[in-house]
């Protein structure tokens, strides 16, 4: 209306951000959605349950609520009652296949840390592990795996996104006549399981890192993955298996442009003839206008790594410069999409 003040809704939206992601956080790490799972409790039975004060629950229960992570209902006593909603139940309950709990402490405990020091991040260029957590992060993965403990939320944290997003991304493409797949830290083998999924006639292998293969065996992939075997190794001092396929998901988005040529280039030697290199990574639009997600994704590899997030003709001349041509590009519509380019 001519006259009214104008009034600054979107920018104390961005302000209070942060306050969604600490309830979100908040709720998660007392165990609220656990505990009302398949059932319904008032806030005074949840308090006592959780060891937390009536009106502290209360409040937070409220505002899960309105966040639309709860529903409350009144009996005809008059009591408040709270049960999760169908979203809670499949992507915040540990026990889910779908289960997004690993993902938001990672993202509480250590993401968010990080983040605080985002200025300094802007203004030297470079990560923030030193101050956030007292480690050197001269070499990028000690510093990220600087525990048993980090290491395996950094490993839950993947398999819960692969556990989602995954198989958008290995069907993009089809991937049946590369009978001979190797994942280049495939981590939890959460995408592996994927790909042997999709495709029957395929075997994968997982290259990582000899603790995070220990890890994975030990905890991720199991004797009846048949399907799934393991390699250990550095994938930028040592030599690679050799493959139809390799496959790069959420790896070259750590790395600068200089370090990314230099494993792609060892891939393409690596590679058989008629073989490829499949790209999972959060594609920014051309003109660098989005999409949000991706674009806070990139300053999340500023804070936390050495790389960013990249346009599909960034990936392209990279992919070029290592030896690779016929390259294809597929936008999921979702957070990740997927580039196959042949040897």
């Amino acid at each position: 209306m001519a006259g009214e003040e104008p009034y600054p809704r979107k920018i104390l939206q961005y302000m209070e951000g942060f306050l969604v992601s600490k309830t979100l956080f908040c709720a998660c790490e007392l165990g609220v959605f656990e505990r009302l799972q398949g059932s319904q409790s008032s806030a005074s039975d949840l308090a006592l349950a959780l060891g937390c004060s009536e009106d502290g629950i209360e409040r937070l229960l409220n505002s899960c609520v309105s966040l639309e992570l709860l529903t409350a209902n009144t009996d005809p006593h008059g009591t408040v009652l709270y049960s999760n909603t169908d979203m809670s139940s499949m992507f915040l309950i540990k026990s889910s296949p779908r289960s997004l709990c690993q993902s938001i402490e990672y993202s509480s405990r250590t993401i968010y840390l990080c983040w605080h020091y985002l200025s300094d991040a802007v203004r030297e260029g470079k990560n923030q592990y030193e101050k956030a957590f007292g480690v050197n992060s001269k070499d990028l993965f000690e510093a990220m795996y600087r525990s048993d403990e980090e290491m395996v939320k950094f490993m839950h944290l993947m398999n819960s996104i692969w556990n989602i997003c995954g198989r958008d991304v290995i069907t993009a493409f089809d991937l049946s006549p590369f009978r001979c797949i190797c994942d280049l830290g495939g981590c939890s083998g959460a995408l592996a399981k994927q790909c042997v999924s999709a495709f029957p006639e395929s075997t994968v292998t997982i290259f990582d890192l000899p603790k995070v293969v220990r890890t994975s065996q030990q905890h991720f992939v199991s004797n009846q993955d048949e399907r799934i075997c393991f390699c250990e190794g550095d994938f930028f001092k040592d030599e690679l298996p050799q493959a139809d396929l390799y496959i790069l998901a959420r790896i070259l988005h750590d790395w600068t442009d200089q370090r990314s040529v230099e494993l792609l280039t060892k891939i393409y030697q690596s590679c058989r003839t008629g073989g490829g290199v499949l790209l999972v990574e959060a594609l920014l639009y051309e003109d660098n206008s989005g999409p949000l997600t991706a674009q806070l994704y990139s300053l999340n590899m500023l804070v936390q790594t050495e790389g960013r997030e990249r346009k599909a003709s960034d990936y392209s001349r990279l992919l070029r410069a290592a030896g690779f041509t016929h390259i294809q590009i597929h936008n999921t519509c979702k957070i990740y999409d997927a580039i196959l380019a042949r040897k």
